[in-house]
């Protein structure tokens, strides 16, 4: 006995698996599920946001109720009336520009690209400083305002730490007071700026 399919309309209309028809965008709320989840994310950024300083909340792109709800959590002493303010403060959250809040958080903890390439290179002159006097010349030449006194005690003084320190027993502190101040020398000759 052979079975014999129809072609019926119902079979035809049907859509393929793979036909487009399934690749556009669902059109179903998220689930409760993922809705905790971007809350959640959302109170942790604001946990983030409370632990920054006012002048990096300055910076950022908050709503004034935003940032105030913000520095009356930093200054909530009680635990419960905390986590209350942290949770608000997660609410308001849904209406700030989130993504551009995390990109200037993450720029701030990371640096720019730019920045931690800067730094390498201040590093990698600082050791060349400290290895070879040419290396003074040429830096002088390009910054004729350093005051190259100021610039030949750190050097002399980082070249003494670095003989003390290769001298160390194990457990003890390596010395780097100079070594930091040449480097914070050097950057300041790069970004006026950055001057501490």
């Amino acid at each position: 006995m052979s079975v014999k399919l129809y072609d019926s309309p119902m079979t035809n209309d049907l859509p393929a698996p793979h036909d487009d028809a399934f690749d556009e965008i669902d059109d179903r709320p998220p689930s409760k599920s993922q809705v905790k989840r971007d809350m959640l994310a959302l109170v942790d950024l604001g946990r983030e946001l409370i632990d920054l300083s006012p002048e990096r909340l300055k910076q950022l792109p908050l709503s004034e109720r935003l940032h105030e709800s913000i520095r009356l959590a930093q200054r909530t002493t009680s635990r419960e009336g905390r986590r209350r303010q942290i949770h608000f403060v997660g609410k308001l959250m849904r209406d700030a520009p989130v993504d551009e809040i995390r990109a200037t958080l993450d720029t701030w903890k990371n640096g720019s690209r730019e920045q931690t390439i800067a730094m390498h290179k201040l590093e990698s002159m600082r050791d060349k400083l400290l290895k070879d006097d040419e290396v003074l010349t040429a830096l002088l030449t390009r910054f004729p305002s350093a005051d190259i006194q100021h610039m030949r005690t750190l050097i002399r003084e980082g070249r003494k730490e670095l003989k003390a320190n290769a001298e160390l027993r194990q457990g003890q502190e390596p010395q780097r007071k100079h070594y930091r101040a040449l480097f914070q020398a050097l950057k300041t000759l790069h970004d006026p700026d950055a001057a501490e």
